[in-house]
Parts: structure tokens; C-alpha cells; sequence
């Protein structure tokens, strides 16, 4: 493999050829290219994202912290930036992703819901990226050496110390055992009563909800609370080490365990304790990608790193029960191994991509989750009846609470 260069995208290069940005393999490889967004240096472990829609969800996906995202589909940012498709809840966090690959140079935003040219946004969040990459061959690299640690650097002046930045990407630490939720999640309490986005109503707020859940924030997307909101819920959004009693004092009809970045088990330490506390009060419990895999880890199981991960909006799911095949949006560099999950917890879905862990319910407890994202916005929906079976979960829990009263 050589050491720079054989990753530039030739198209691009041929209207600019000197290079602004750089991406710094922990390798050793340099790949040059022309800097987007903000001027300066980020690091992070490489992925790709195989999405052809939902750019600015993707970059605003707290899930991303400690990750460069490299877009496989070529037109980033044509259709620009606004404020209604942010997915990351917290004002104070600015971003999770680390920096931002594409192939194509960014072109002038065409669509009537742009708000702002997705590189004057970039830099307004402080997103380092490159772009001139040949995004098809760094894919195949990741496929078929697993996601690499890199630096991703933009310097205008084009002058680059590249023996630094290939010693920076050499030292980084594995994504395996780093608790990245401090660094996205909330620190406070606070209540959620917005829906789904509509078309001509934004995202309207609705009052009241039959059912109480708190949402334990790891990280959380702003389009998983719409949809609990949306599904007759009233929701309390709480911090990720909101202990097991604080919660119960809230009263809760059914407890939702989030999204976030990093490795489950590191989280665990002090997420698992909390989880087996609701399930041993039998209170329902739902939970979505590193909420799932946090819940495989109170069932008993354990969860591993896995070789390229799942990050796209086209992944085949199908459900055991059912036979049915449902298309997800995905976005994990971990899974649940279900060898390892006992007997009272069976696996409800697996992906058709590798056969991994994608799904599980406990067999005596109104407790499942699913590594996917059946919220996916924009897209696909195929998954939304997740939301309803919690829901039917929770009416039952409450039926049964009121009968011991």
C-alpha cells in the first residue's frame, strides 16, 4: 500500500490540484485532498456510511462521537442545511462525528427547505472535513482491514506536518473500552412533548400522553422522542447515570434506554445496575442500538467489537417471529453476541447482511430492544411498530399496577 495519494479522487483534482486537507491513517497512510468546514485537526476511528439520504442527521448523530464519518453516496450537501433536521437533542453539545469524508466537491444547495450551505455550516459547527477522496477505496479498505484510526486535518495554506499528524493517528486509543456518553448525553432532567415533523406544522407539541416514559439519555436522537411523544407518550428525559431510585420516584410506565457512542461495556459499569433494577421491578423497558446492547449486558450477555460495523439506511433486518424482512437504519461499530445471552432472553431479529445479533426480548419480563434505529429519520419506516409494541407493553404493566393497588 503506498503512502499517499492513491485514494484521491482523479475528478476532483483535475479543477484544484494543490491539497488543503489530509486524512492521516494510524498506518501510516496519508491521503491529500481539499478541506470543507472547519480549518484545523480531529481525530477519530474511520467509518463508512452507505445512506444516500440524511447527511445532517447523520453528522448531528450523537452516536457518531469519536468517529470520522466517510459518505459512500457521492452528492453530500446538495440540497444543504436547516435547523429542523438537527437529530441531536443536547443544545450544549455541538456534534458527536469527529471530522467528514466525501468524494465530490460541495455544490450550492437546491432544495426549498435549505436553510444554510452545508460547508458555512460545517464550520459554524466546527466540523473538520476533506473532501477529493476516493470514498469507494477507503471503503474497501475498511472492509477489508476493519476501521482504522486517523487524523483528519485542514490547513488553507496546504503546509502540513505530516510526521506529527502520522504519530497523533499511531497513539489513539481503540473505540473498545471508551465510554464516550459523558461527553454527548444531558445533564439534566427535562421534559419532551414535540412530535413527528410534518410538512406544513414543523414539529407540533402535544400535550399530556396516557403513558409516562422516561428516557434515559445516552445520547439520544430528537426523532426518538418525536415518535414516543407521537405514540401517546408523555416523556421525562433523564441524564445516563440517573440512578435506579430517582427514576422509580418518577413514577414511570415504562423506562426507554437510548441511543450513544462508544463501547456498551464501559457504559455498563454504571448502566447496568440501573437496568436490572427496572427489570427487576418488572417495569417495561425498551431500548434502541447501544440502549439494546446495554440491555443484552443486564441480561447476562456480552457484547464485542465488530469488524466494520453497521452505518447505513439500507440494512435487511428480519424478524424471527415473523419472517418478515424489514429495511433499517443502522449505525453500530458493536453487537450483542447471542451466544451468550441465557435462556429466559431470546434473539428476535438478525441482520441478513452478516447474521448478527439485531434484536431481543426476555422471555418473562415486558423488556426487548433492537440494535437498529426504527425511528430512522428521513428513512426508512419500515420499524415504527416497535414503538406501538412498547406501548401495548406499558397499557398491560399498567393494568396490572392498578389491580395491586
Amino acid at each position: 500500500m503506498s503512502d499517499t495519494g492513491h485514494l484521491n479522487n482523479d475528478d476532483a483534482w483535475q479543477a484544484e490540484t494543490r491539497p488543503t486537507a489530509a486524512l492521516v491513517l494510524a498506518d501510516g497512510t496519508v491521503v491529500e485532498g481539499f478541506g470543507i468546514g472547519a480549518s484545523g485537526t480531529s481525530s477519530g476511528e474511520v467509518c463508512f456510511n452507505t445512506a444516500m439520504t440524511g447527511y445532517e442527521e447523520i453528522l448531528t448523530d450523537p452516536s457518531y462521537s469519536g468517529q470520522i464519518v466517510t459518505f459512500t453516496f457521492p452528492h453530500i450537501g446538495n440540497v444543504g442545511v436547516n435547523d429542523d433536521d438537527i437529530e441531536g437533542v443536547n443544545r450544549e453539545v455541538a456534534c458527536g462525528v469527529s471530522g467528514v469524508v466525501v468524494s465530490e466537491p460541495i455544490t450550492g444547495p437546491s432544495n426549498w427547505r435549505a436553510a444554510a450551505h452545508f460547508d458555512a455550516w460545517l464550520k459554524k459547527r466546527g466540523i473538520v472535513g476533506v473532501s477529493g477522496i476516493d470514498t469507494r477505496a477507503l471503503t474497501a479498505l475498511i472492509r477489508e482491514k476493519g476501521m482504522p484510526n486517523a487524523v483528519i486535518a485542514h490547513e488553507p495554506s496546504g503546509v502540513f506536518d505530516y510526521e506529527a499528524l502520522k504519530k497523533r493517528a499511531a497513539q489513539l486509543p481503540s473505540m473498545s473500552g471508551l465510554d464516550l456518553v459523558p461527553g454527548v448525553a444531558g445533564h439534566s432532567t427535562f421534559p419532551w412533548d414535540h412530535g413527528k415533523w410534518t410538512l406544513r406544522g414543523g414539529y407540533p407539541h402535544i400535550e399530556g400522553g396516557e403513558y409516562h416514559v422516561v428516557a434515559v439519555d445516552y445520547g439520544i436522537k430528537r426523532n426518538i422522542l418525536n415518535l414516543l411523544v407521537d405514540s401517546r407518550c408523555r416523556v421525562t428525559v433523564v441524564p445516563p447515570t440517573t440512578g435506579a431510585d430517582d427514576i422509580l420516584a418518577l413514577e414511570p410506565d415504562g423506562v426507554f434506554l437510548s441511543n450513544g457512542p462508544g463501547d456498551p461495556a464501559a457504559t455498563g459499569e454504571y448502566a447496568v445496575p440501573v437496568i436490572k433494577a427496572m427489570l427487576d421491578k418488572g417495569v417495561p423497558v425498551f431500548g434502541i442500538c447501544l440502549g439494546h446492547q446495554m440491555l443484552g449486558l443486564a441480561a447476562g450477555g456480552a457484547t464485542r467489537k465488530m469488524h466494520q460495523g453497521h452505518h447505513g439506511a439500507n440494512h435487511p433486518v428480519k424478524d424471527l417471529a415473523t419472517g418478515k424482512v424489514e429495511i433499517v437504519s443502522m449505525n453500530h461499530g458493536f453487537a450483542v453476541d447471542p451466544e451468550t445471552l441465557p435462556a429466559d432472553v431470546e434473539q428476535t431479529h438478525v441482520s441478513l447482511f452478516d447474521g448478527s445479533n439485531c434484536g431481543i426480548r426476555f422471555v418473562d419480563k415486558p423488556a426487548f430492544s433492537v440494535q437498529y434505529h426504527p425511528e430512522a429519520s428521513p428513512g426508512p419506516h419500515d420499524s415504527h411498530y416497535l414503538f406501538h409494541r412498547f406501548t401495548a407493553m406499558m397499557a398491560e404493566y399498567k393494568t396490572r399496577r392498578g389491580e395491586r393497588r
